[in-house]
């Protein structure tokens, strides 16, 4: 169904970087798939198309927890150990982006200088740009091009700020959710949606009350099992760990692998990236239609004193939505915003 991707020199190299594993165009490549620019969109269309045929084997994994469970600590101790195992490792770290500024601090390199100086890793922090789900707007492209790369192991660090952390399941094999100890008792853990979604659950920083930690593990296996229930083929398992001394990491690779054997064997690893790839395709159909929406002169034009008027309570919401939807069934007007629909309602001053 597709031919072969015609791609400009400049572009045409930096695929043959990528191909050949060159850190500088692996970045400069996720530097093109977040820009912005719709030039930089179209160009970077086609250079995933040319990287396609070479992503999809490495174990996708996505790691969230609460400000404070040590998601960074807890990740380059499982990047080092998968390094000493023969695996090369990417990281995808999301940072909050300023809700007044737009900026982000990007410090994930500095929290994992360690795995950040190893040749077999590569860290990529990226703000969430006001995106939600806890992950960039880009993260899924930028997970392909390090595949493409050829890191086997892809970890996504969501940003970790509440119960909306949801995205990052919906571009991963396993997903884990990283908890404290003292967390809360079952009923707590009943609350927190997040752990429906969780494949494995790691009870991390046990070092600093063993005690607690067993409980909360207690707690959170009772939780997982009330949500589960026996007719779900995988039982998240509810890990212990100390990512500081490196107790326990062993053990939960040694689960994400048993959890990707299993989904792999069943045929779920196929039929979950299927329906991620869907999903991924109507987000993105909806992004640009608000894109175009926002963008339409006619919208432009009409959208504040129309916003005005709703807030003021002289126009009905319904009524303000459905005309300027409207002016996207018209041609675009660029020299007169001023053209009218024939069915716009005038908005009283």
């Amino acid at each position: 169904m597709s031919s072969k991707v015609i791609l400009e020199p400049a572009d045409q190299a930096l695929v043959e970087g990528v191909l050949a594993r060159q850190p500088r165009a692996l970045a400069r490549a996720i530097t093109l798939v977040e820009s912005r620019r719709s030039d930089h969109q179209a160009r970077a269309a086609l250079v995933l198309e040319a990287l396609r045929p070479h992503t999809g084997g490495s174990i996708r994994v996505g790691i969230t927890g609460s400000p404070g469970t040590g998601k960074s600590t807890f990740i380059e101790a499982l990047g080092l150990h998968l390094i000493a195992l023969g695996h090369r490792v990417a990281v995808l770290a999301v940072d909050p982006s300023s809700s007044r500024s737009g900026g982000s601090i990007l410090g994930d390199k500095t929290r994992m200088e360690r795995l950040a100086r190893d040749p077999n890793s590569f860290i990529r922090p990226s703000p969430t740009g006001g995106s939600l789900g806890g992950v960039a707007e880009k993260t899924r492209e930028a997970l392909l091009v390090c595949e493409a790369a050829g890191f086997d192991v892809v970890i996504v660090e969501t940003v970790g700020v509440g119960q909306s952390e949801t995205a990052v399941s919906g571009m991963v094999d396993t997903f884990l959710l990283l908890q404290m100890p003292n967390a809360g008792d079952d009923l707590q853990a009943l609350k927190k949606g997040i752990v429906e979604l969780a494949d494995i659950v790691v009870v991390n920083k046990t070092d600093l009350d063993p005690a607690a930690a067993e409980l909360t593990q207690q707690h959170m296996a009772a939780a997982l099992a009330l949500l589960r229930g026996a007719m779900s083929s995988w039982q998240p398992p509810v890990l212990t760990a100390s990512a500081l001394t490196g107790t326990g990491i062993e053990a939960v690779w040694a689960e994400i692998e048993r959890h990707h054997q299993q989904m792999t064997a069943s045929g779920e690893l196929q039929a979950r990236r299927q329906r991620q790839a869907i999903d991924w395709m109507w987000t993105l159909i909806n992004s640009g239609l608000q894109s175009r929406f926002r963008h339409h002169p006619q919208v432009r034009h009409h959208l504040e004193p129309l916003t005005r008027a709703v807030a003021a309570g002289r126009v009905p919401a319904a009524v303000a939505a459905r005309q300027l939807l409207a002016y996207l069934e018209t041609a675009p007007d660029n020299k007169n915003p001023e053209t009218r629909n024939p069915k716009e309602i005038s908005t009283p001053p």
